[in-house]
């Protein structure tokens, strides 16, 4: 039954392992935004950047799956 859903499996760790990745790489940004006494404005960008990027990898996610479930993939 396990080998049934192996490539779900391994899509599912996959996308966990990035949900990991951008954790960690929010927090590295977090201590080095608060030891260097960044402006508030500058936070304000850092931030946006990082979130643009992360909603940027879902939608291309998401826009995967509706194609695949089309056939267009």
């Amino acid at each position: 039954m396990l080998s049934e859903y192996v490539e779900e499996i391994e899509t599912l760790g996959l996308y966990g392992f990035y949900v990991i990745i951008f954790l960690l790489i929010g927090l590295s940004i977090q201590d080095v935004l608060k030891r260097s006494n960044v402006p508030t404005f500058g936070r304000a960008i850092v931030w946006l950047v990082l979130f643009l990027g992360c909603a940027g990898f879902v939608s291309k996610g998401i826009i995967e799956v509706f194609w695949e479930s089309n056939g267009l993939g």
